[in-house]
């Protein structure tokens, strides 16, 4: 007896049949929460300061309690827009929100022509406290008190996020750098940071002393000032702000090297209170996507507690990441 062969589909017509049954699964599962961009116009730089914001499902501007916020800065050359269509940071809070590992929380993704710093092209840190965060605070129902409030970055993001814990300590309860470009003594000769306006001087030469005195460095005996007992009696000024380091095995700018690095000084300040976390790969968003929910899921040990010590006491484990590979975690 006959019987008749299927028709043949072509390798595009299978493609695309997959791509559409894909958009019906998750056109079924809709991303509840909400993904926002705005901009405002910001004195201390003269022009529009771009922002990207992240409002959990069933937002509600009068909740009795505010809703904790995490700023997350984008990369060298990056955009507001990047975490969220590059980084599925929507997709992770959301997933991470619906399973009870995080809390509801606001996440604003500002938009930098600088590496966070005060530099040669813009005072962007000056921007980000002066401007940014008091119009976050009037505009959003969120906290306005250290623990309430995160910040994380990556690559430069990383490493203004680092150098902001570091310098405001009494305004962030926890920070995480993925793959942060804080590196020592200098960048890398391949790093976006010598062609960086916010690091190129009136000359056109790359200011090595500018790098010197913005990088973390540069901030830790301040810092060490602040977080730590100055006698068996006393304590010090701030609670240490926990940290969370995540690095590719195999970066082009040997970001392992400088979080192995890093981890060692703030280790030096605070040795229960830093994490680093090393998975395959490069200097690249398949890294931090991967690194992602275990970022979020240690800001959140401390981000929202109130008691930032008791907080401090819970596991590594807990940290780890969810429906994802996890990184090696390092010793």
């Amino acid at each position: 007896m006959f019987i008749p062969k299927p028709p043949f589909l072509s390798y595009r017509c299978r493609t695309l049949l997959t791509t559409f049954i894909g958009w019906l699964t998750l056109s079924g599962q809709s991303l509840a929460s909400d993904v926002e961009h705005h901009h405002f116009s910001s004195p201390t730089l003269g022009y529009d300061y771009p922002y990207s914001v992240y409002l959990p499902d069933n937002y509600d501007t009068q909740a009795t309690a505010p809703y904790p916020v995490i700023y997350m800065l984008h990369g060298s050359f990056g955009t507001d827009r990047d975490w969220v269509s590059r980084g599925n940071l929507q997709q992770v809070a959301d997933r991470l929100i619906r399973a009870g590992h995080i809390p509801p929380a606001v996440f604003i993704m500002p938009g930098s022509r600088s590496w966070w710093v005060d530099g040669h092209n813009e005072p962007a840190r000056s921007a980000f406290f002066n401007d940014l965060m008091p119009h976050v605070e009037a505009t959003y129902h969120v906290g306005q008190e250290r623990h309430l409030r995160g910040v994380a970055g990556l690559s430069a993001g990383g490493y203004g996020a680092l150098n902001f814990a570091l310098e405001r300590p009494d305004l962030f309860a926890a920070v995480a750098a993925l793959s942060p470009a804080s590196y020592v003594p200098l960048p890398p000769r391949n790093s976006s940071a010598w062609r960086h306006p916010a690091f190129i001087n009136d000359q056109g030469q790359f200011d090595r002393e500018l790098w010197e005195t913005l990088n973390y460095t540069a901030h830790l005996e301040e810092y060490r000032l602040r977080v730590i007992p100055r006698g068996t009696d006393e304590e010090g000024d701030l609670p240490p702000v926990p940290l969370y380091i995540s690095a590719g095995r195999s970066d082009v700018y040997d970001a392992e090297f400088h979080a192995r690095l890093l981890r060692q000084a703030m280790e030096r300040i605070q040795p229960n209170e830093v994490r680093l976390d090393l998975y395959p790969g490069g200097h690249t968003w398949q890294v931090w996507r991967a690194s992602l929910p275990a970022a979020l899921n240690f800001l959140f040990q401390y981000v929202g507690q109130p008691n930032n010590v008791a907080a401090a006491e819970k596991s590594a484990e807990q940290a780890m990441p969810v429906e994802e590979s996890p990184g090696e975690v390092s010793s």
